[in-house]
C-alpha cells in the first residue's frame, strides 16, 4: 500500500480565481466543481493566512521566485473545521507574455490525526489566554508578563498552565507552535496577535 497522500491540486489564474480543479480538491473542500471553481483561492483558506500568502502569489507572478512551499490553513465549508496542509503553488509561463497559471498542490491530509484543528468550538479563549499566548509567542517571560498584565506571577503561571492543557500540549513552544499550526496566532504578524475569532 502506497503510503503517498492523494494530492489535490487546482489551476489558478493571475487573480487567484480557481479555474480548475481535480477530484481530491472538490473533496478536499467538500464541494462540486460548479460551486469550487470561479472561486478565489483567498476564500479557501484561513483569514490569518491570507495576506501573506497573497504576498508570495505576487511575487509568483511577478517572477521573483518560480514556486513556494508554504503550509496554510485551508477552510471547509460550513461547519467543517479548519486544517493545516502544506500548499505548493509553481508558475507556469505560458507562451505569450503576461499568460501565467498557478498550480497549487496539498496533500489531502483531511483526515490524518494532528491536522485537524483541536477544537471544533472556536471561541477557545478567555481575553486574558489571548494577551498571555501572544507574550508568550513575542518572547516575554513570566516577569515582564505579569508587570504588563497587572497579574501577579502566579496568576500568569496559571493561566499558562491552563493554555497547555487546553491546547493539549507539554511546553510553551509547543503552545505557540500548536496556536500557529491552528490558525490561532495571525501568520505574518508582529507583535503576534491572537485572531478575534478565537477569544470568547
Amino acid at each position: 500500500m502506497s503510503n503517498a497522500a492523494p494530492t489535490a491540486i487546482a489551476s489558478l489564474d493571475r487573480a487567484l480565481t480557481i479555474q480548475q480543479a481535480n477530484q481530491e480538491f472538490f473533496r478536499q473542500f467538500n464541494g462540486s466543481s460548479e460551486e469550487i471553481c470561479g472561486r478565489s483561492f483567498r476564500d479557501v483558506v484561513h483569514p490569518s493566512v491570507r495576506q501573506p500568502l497573497m504576498r508570495q502569489f505576487s511575487h509568483l507572478l511577478e517572477g521573483k521566485h518560480q514556486r513556494f512551499v508554504t503550509p496554510v490553513i485551508a477552510v471547509g465549508p460550513g461547519e467543517e473545521p479548519p486544517f493545516t496542509v502544506p500548499l505548493t503553488a509553481v508558475a507556469v509561463r505560458g507562451g505569450l507574455p503576461g499568460t501565467t497559471a498557478i498550480l497549487v498542490m496539498m496533500p489531502t491530509t483531511r483526515d490524518t490525526e494532528g491536522t485537524r484543528v483541536v477544537t471544533n468550538r472556536k471561541k477557545i479563549l478567555s481575553e486574558m489566554d489571548a494577551r498571555i499566548l501572544e507574550g508568550i509567542a513575542a518572547g516575554v517571560s513570566t516577569v515582564p508578563l505579569a508587570s504588563r498584565l497587572y497579574l501577579s506571577r502566579q496568576g500568569v503561571e496559571y493561566h499558562v498552565t491552563c493554555l497547555l492543557r487546553k491546547l493539549k500540549v507539554p511546553n510553551r513552544a509547543a503552545l505557540v507552535s500548536r496556536a500557529y499550526s491552528m490558525g490561532v496566532l495571525k501568520v505574518g504578524t508582529w507583535p503576534p496577535e491572537v485572531v478575534e475569532d478565537f477569544v470568547k
